[in-house]
């Protein structure tokens, strides 16, 4: 009769596999992944049949703990731009508090091991912003010329600048996270 599954297991190998993706990249081996989480290379793929399946889980994981970061005390009633600027400071508080989780969140977002499945519950799972985008764009509140693809790359390249800077100088996180948000602003919203 097999063993039945342990959640805490589980977590470990995916926390174990953030680390060693983050210091090796994502064709680090599954053997490493297994000795970090301290299971047997077998029970890894107890958990996850492959190591795409792995990669798959861990992407999904990683989005929805960033889901919840984001839609904590999310203010439904404010403006939208008081709305996208919560967005901005939990999501660069996450990439802040998490710079491992981040690496491999831009690797995992990169790669073509990530399934349309996958993708498909991660963008329902930030449908919240999705909205609060088209949101803008119908209230004109977003440039006139402004591709809509153009505003999501804008926010997470500004953003990643912004955990960047934040990191190297933690003392000035409050100052960083400000001035990131409004050039932010500034670059997507109508002057």
């Amino acid at each position: 009769m097999a063993r039945p599954r342990s959640e805490d297991k589980r977590n470990a190998i995916l926390t174990a596999a953030t680390q060693v993706f983050a210091e090796q990249g994502l064709s680090a081996p599954t053997a490493r992944i297994a000795r970090e989480a301290g299971v047997a290379g077998g029970t890894l793929f107890t958990y996850f049949r492959t190591k795409e399946e792995l990669l798959n889980q861990l992407y999904l994981s990683l989005k929805l703990e960033m889901r919840e970061t984001l839609m904590a005390a999310y203010p439904h009633d404010a403006s939208l731009q008081q709305r996208m600027q919560h967005f901005w400071r939990s999501y660069v508080g996450w990439g802040v508090a998490n710079p491992d989780k981040r690496k491999v969140m831009v690797q995992l977002a990169l790669s073509s091991h990530i399934d349309d499945r996958s993708k498909a519950i991660s963008a329902e799972a930030f449908a919240e912003i999705g909205a609060l985008l088209e949101e803008s764009r119908r209230s004109g509140l977003l440039r006139d010329r402004l591709p809509p693809e153009l505003v999501p790359a804008i926010l997470g390249a500004l953003a990643e600048m912004t955990m960047d800077l934040v990191l190297r100088e933690p003392k000035q996180a409050e100052h960083y996270s400000q001035a990131g948000f409004e050039a932010c602003w500034n670059a997507i919203a109508k002057p």
